[in-house]
Parts: structure tokens; C-alpha cells; sequence
């Protein structure tokens, strides 16, 4: 008999041909897009009931974080990353974009997916938005903050940078959901990202716990629903794009 390597977990197996150890057998991790979506899912809902508790003390916390943030050296930091510190997220993702093109299509095919899902998640912010006209906390004026406040009706709940950066935050993750390096990464720089709104000022807590929540649940889905579906097509109508299936053996000796 032959002996075989296969990529599936992070053990090493001996395989005993009538009895006797020729061959070991190498797995990757069991991570895999689904997998991770469910996982997902639940820190979404951690996420809401987070913002559920932080909504009756929100006023506190702003004047908390805010107003100590505004006077502390942290200020020019904070302001920063408020404003542009989405570039950051944008970079990473686009650099993911480059990595997937070159190694890997089936990646590509979901982050393409979740480029979908990050453009529901700012429409279905905007909408919010806009029924619930929630003001700026910083609009009554009584804490300093570091940045101006927005106004012309610019409403605070939820948080449209939080959502964004949640959104394209979960569309690397599920592109490349074995690569933990990137999962810690992208997960670190949305949560900076979303407190930092709420240390500039211009924020509540719950509007940010929200945006990051909804960002995570329109992508996720959105990529769980559109993978599925697109992938045959995409196999079937590009021979040449090279979608493969997660898991699959890698690497195969006689």
C-alpha cells in the first residue's frame, strides 16, 4: 500500500498498514467559513445584549470616557483613529483582496460575498438612522469632547463607522477563517476603531456595541447566504478561476 499526506488538522496520525507505521497523516484546523459564522452569530448577540445593558447608563459612560479622554494626552490619539482609523481596516482588507486573488479563489469568492454584505450593513444603518433620529451625545454640550460635534442631522444610533468596520472586519475573517493571525488583527482594529468613537465624543457606548453588532450579523449572513450559491456557478462558468472547497486534501503521495 501507498502512503498518503493529507492536510486537515493540527495532529499527525501513523497509519498502520498491516500493522506496521508507514506514513503519517497531517491535518489543518477545523475552522471553516460556516463554522466561523455561527461563531459569529453568538458574539452578535453578546454584542446586543451588551448595548441593551449599556443604554440606561449611557450618559454616564459618555461624560466616563469622553470627558476624561478629552483631557488626557490620549486626546490627539483618540482623534485620530475616530477619524481616520479606518483606513487601517481598509488597508488590511484590501491587502487581503491582493493575497486571496494570487493563492486562493475560494477565498476571493467570499470576500467578493462579504464586499456584498459590508454595503447592506451601511444601507441598513442609514435606514436606522433615520427612523430613529437618536441625537449626538455630544450635542447637549456639557462634557468636553475631542472631536466637534456632527450636526444637520447627522444621528448617532448606531454608530456607521462601528458598522462598516465590523462588516469588512467579518469579510476578511470569513474569507480566510483558518488564518488567526488576520482574525485576531481585523477584530482588534473594529473594536478600536468603534471605541474610539465613543472616547472622541461623539458616541454613545450602546450606539457602537450596536453598529459593531450589525455589521457582524448583515455580513455574516450575507456571506453564508451568497457562497453557496455562487460557487458552482463561478465553477462551472470560469474553469479557470480555481474554486476549491474548503478541507479538501491538499497534498496526496504514493
Amino acid at each position: 500500500m501507498g502512503s498518503h499526506t493529507w492536510v486537515a488538522s493540527g495532529r499527525t496520525t501513523p497509519v498502520y498498514p498491516g500493522g506496521t507505521v508507514v506514513s503519517t497523516v497531517t491535518t489543518v484546523p477545523s475552522a471553516s467559513p460556516v463554522g466561523l459564522g455561527k461563531a459569529l452569530l453568538r458574539l452578535t448577540a453578546v454584542l446586543v445584549l451588551l448595548a441593551v445593558l449599556a443604554w440606561p447608563v449611557r450618559t454616564g459612560l459618555h461624560h466616563a470616557i469622553a470627558g476624561t479622554v478629552a483631557n488626557s494626552p490620549l486626546s490627539g490619539l483618540a482623534g485620530f483613529i475616530a477619524e481616520d482609523g479606518m483606513y487601517v481596516i481598509l488597508a488590511v482588507a484590501a491587502l487581503t483582496a491582493v493575497w486571496a486573488f494570487l493563492r486562493d479563489r475560494a477565498a476571493l469568492l467570499r470576500l467578493v460575498c462579504g464586499g456584498v454584505g459590508v454595503v447592506l450593513a451601511y444601507l441598513a444603518s442609514e435606514l436606522v438612522k433615520v427612523i430613529v433620529r437618536e441625537g449626538r451625545p455630544c450635542a447637549a454640550g456639557d462634557v468636553d469632547t475631542v472631536l466637534t460635534c456632527p450636526t444637520g442631522g447627522d444621528w448617532s444610533w448606531p454608530s456607521n463607522h462601528s458598522v462598516i468596520a465590523a462588516a469588512i472586519a467579518t469579510a476578511c475573517i470569513l474569507a480566510l477563517p483558518r488564518a488567526r493571525r488576520l482574525v485576531g488583527l481585523v477584530g482588534e482594529l473594529a473594536a478600536v476603531e468603534a471605541f474610539s468613537r465613543v472616547a472622541a465624543g461623539v458616541h454613545y457606548a450602546h450606539d457602537v456595541l450596536s453598529g459593531l453588532a450589525l455589521g457582524l450579523v448583515v455580513t455574516t449572513a450575507t456571506v453564508l447566504a451568497l457562497v453557496p450559491r455562487l460557487t458552482p456557478v463561478v465553477a462551472r462558468r470560469m474553469p479557470g478561476w480555481g474554486v476549491k472547497a474548503s478541507g479538501v486534501p491538499i497534498n496526496r503521495t504514493h
